[in-house]
């Protein structure tokens, strides 16, 4: 078995002068950044007092998920000769909260949009969202269902 080892660096950027003295007091912000990479400015939902023009971390895991999926089918439908010139997705998340705060993410489901090159392989392509899941390393390693509601469609010739 081959083991791939990664590394982020995320550092919280959000005393304000008082640290976490108390619940109201310090913000949320923090940044991630990896090796040569931009920094990703975030912060918590606004729902936990976050700064809502910052991503969440919730909004991270259907990011990832929506993007290992898509290069996961971008390879299958390469493989398989079938052409996507098009693919755009907008996941969406649920997730429940508990009495005592806690919580966790319940389902995800994918909603991707792809175009393809000929109307030749729909079929297939939509087949291929499935085999997709079944290798997408992300899908893989969270505890509750991924679903997919595709729509595939052929380029207009003209």
């Amino acid at each position: 078995m081959k083991a791939h080892h990664y590394e982020i660096h995320v550092e919280w950027t959000g005393n304000t002068g008082q640290g976490t003295s108390d619940y109201r007091t310090y913000s949320r912000n923090h940044c991630i950044q990896g090796l040569r990479k931009p920094p990703l400015e975030a912060s918590s939902d606004p729902a936990f007092r976050g700064d809502p023009t910052r991503y969440n971390p919730e909004e991270l895991l259907l990011a990832s998920l929506s993007a290992c999926h898509m290069l996961w089918y971008l390879h299958l439908c390469a493989d398989a000769g079938v052409v996507v010139v098009s693919y755009r997705d907008h996941p969406t998340g649920i997730m429940t909260e508990d009495s005592r705060g806690s919580g966790q993410f319940t389902e995800v489901t994918l909603k991707p949009v792809v175009v393809l090159q000929t109307p030749e392989m729909i079929e297939t392509a939509i087949r291929l969202h499935h085999k997709a899941n079944e290798f997408c390393f992300i899908a893989r390693s969270v505890n509750f269902p991924v679903r997919h509601e595709p729509s595939c469609f052929a380029k207009e010739q003209g």
